[in-house]
């Protein structure tokens, strides 16, 4: 069990949340306004929404948002992204990420229940139609079946890492896998049967509302809808734009939104099988979530930006690009010295230098040099680093990026990486000394 935790540092937390809330009724954007949530450390990587309007966010900084307007309320078990997030009902919230693990929370829990592991990435999730099974995607080539009721969980292996999963109204299970097909089990116990061979990996699966039309995005772009016994062709949304990271459906509006690498979300009208809309929706950098409100009046979106935001469908195609997608570490590499090149490159997406509390996945710098190792009030470090007696100073920084952290903090969540250049080590620890120096910062 993991705490939910509710802390000052949060940028919009509800302060003094003794437990998980769910609400009611959810009204997040009205229909002709735009609108962001915002308080993320990271980018957001996953959407969801629940059947009362309730937005779901989960982030590279490793904590999931549940937003009651525009205001979250944090949920951290995850020692890792967060890369997946479905509502199995209104009061109940399923959460996997880059650390393996599904986690289960529900309305009044203090905690977040750990429901099961995979053995690599999660990549998806779905609920069954009778909201009794959750359906997990993993790259450690498995798809796993868990009884939220409780009981034993079953596996399906299928040999290859999957992307997406989808339940059909029948309990039929439709994967897609890294090598390109779309596969589709009855049961737990049968042999899949191919329903799509299309020779790059297959990212998204949306399937109709009554199993008879299944639509997917893939590796190279391309955009199509199957029927979903036969595979039969039924149209294609295929442009010169990949790969296709994101989509979602809304039966009552008739509408399918695609999102793709380069930042563009298309609308498809899946009653007359027709583009309605096509609009670029970030500056630079992709779309990878999206979800649409209850009422199909909004379409959420999330990309490199450390927020989600919402679209009036009516009004899309005429505004301007919202979403940044430009990051510190994407700029201009020749107008920064050395040093904070190294940093941007390699630690701002996970570091703040200033003071105070950060909502980014690693803990603040500020004043790192002289701190012993997994000391810093308020963080949560891995258990490695529980009575460490590394010291953090020029050396220990230096031996950190020249080993890995996999190997100088064996066991620690620090992403594996290094910096082979003892030059660029120097330059690095040189801009860390200036810019997280108590008296520099503070003045």
């Amino acid at each position: 069990m993991s705490a939910f935790v509710d802390v000052p540092r949060r940028i919009c937390a509800i302060c003094g949340a003794a437990a998980l809330s769910f609400i009611a009724i959810g009204v997040y954007a009205e229909a002709d306004e735009f609108t962001t949530l915002k308080g993320h450390g990271g980018p957001v990587m996953a959407l969801a929404v629940s059947p009362e309007g309730q937005v779901a966010t989960g982030s590279f900084d490793n904590a999931v948002g549940l937003w009651n307007k525009r205001v979250p309320q944090w949920l951290e078990a995850h020692e890792a992204a967060v890369t997946a997030l479905a509502f199995a009902d209104a009061e109940r919230l399923i959460t996997a990420g880059d650390d393996f693990a599904l986690y289960l929370w529900s309305q009044g829990s203090h905690t977040g229940e750990l429901i099961g592991r995979h053995l690599g990435k999660i990549r998806a999730l779905a609920v069954t139609p009778d909201g009794d099974t959750l359906v997990s995607a993993s790259w450690d080539g498995e798809i796993g079946l868990w009884p939220l009721a409780g009981g034993s969980e079953q596996r399906i292996k299928v040999g290859s890492g999957i992307n997406d999963v989808a339940v059909g109204p029948g309990g039929a299970v439709y994967a897609a896998t890294m090598n390109g097909q779309i596969l589709v089990y009855e049961d737990a116990a049968s042999a899949p049967r191919r329903l799509v061979d299309q020779g790059f990996g297959i990212n998204q699966l949306v399937l109709g509302p009554d199993g008879d039309w299944l639509a997917y995005g893939a590796v190279d772009g391309a955009t199509r809808v199957v029927d979903s016994q036969s595979g039969d062709p039924v149209a294609d949304f295929t442009l010169e734009r990949r790969p296709i990271l994101a989509m979602a459906h809304h039966e009552e509006t008739a509408r399918l939104a695609v999102g793709d690498g380069q930042g563009y979300i298309m609308m498809v009208d899946t009653e007359t099988w027709r583009i309605s809309a096509d609009f670029r929706a970030t500056r630079e950098g992709p779309v990878w979530a999206l979800d649409f409100a209850p009422d199909g009046q909004t379409i959420w979106a999330a990309g490199l930006d450390d927020l989600a935001y919402g679209w009036p469908v009516a009004l899309i195609g005429e505004t301007e690009a919202q979403m940044a997608g430009t990051r510190g570490f994407l700029k201009d590499p020749a107008t920064m010295p050395n040093g904070e090149r190294q940093f941007m490159r390699k630690c701002s997406i996970c570091h703040a230098l200033g003071p105070g509390e950060s909502r980014k996945a690693g803990p603040s710098l500020y004043g790192v040099f002289g701190r012993p190792a997994g000391t810093l009030a308020g963080y949560r470090y891995s258990e490695v680093l529980d009575g460490s007696d590394i010291i953090w100073r020029e050396a220990t920084i230096d031996a950190l990026f020249d080993l890995g952290p996999d190997h100088y903090i064996p066991g620690s969540k620090m992403p594996m990486q290094r910096i082979t250049d003892p030059q660029d080590r120097f330059d690095l620890i040189a801009f860390l000394k200036r810019a997280t120096e108590v008296e520099k910062v503070t003045k």
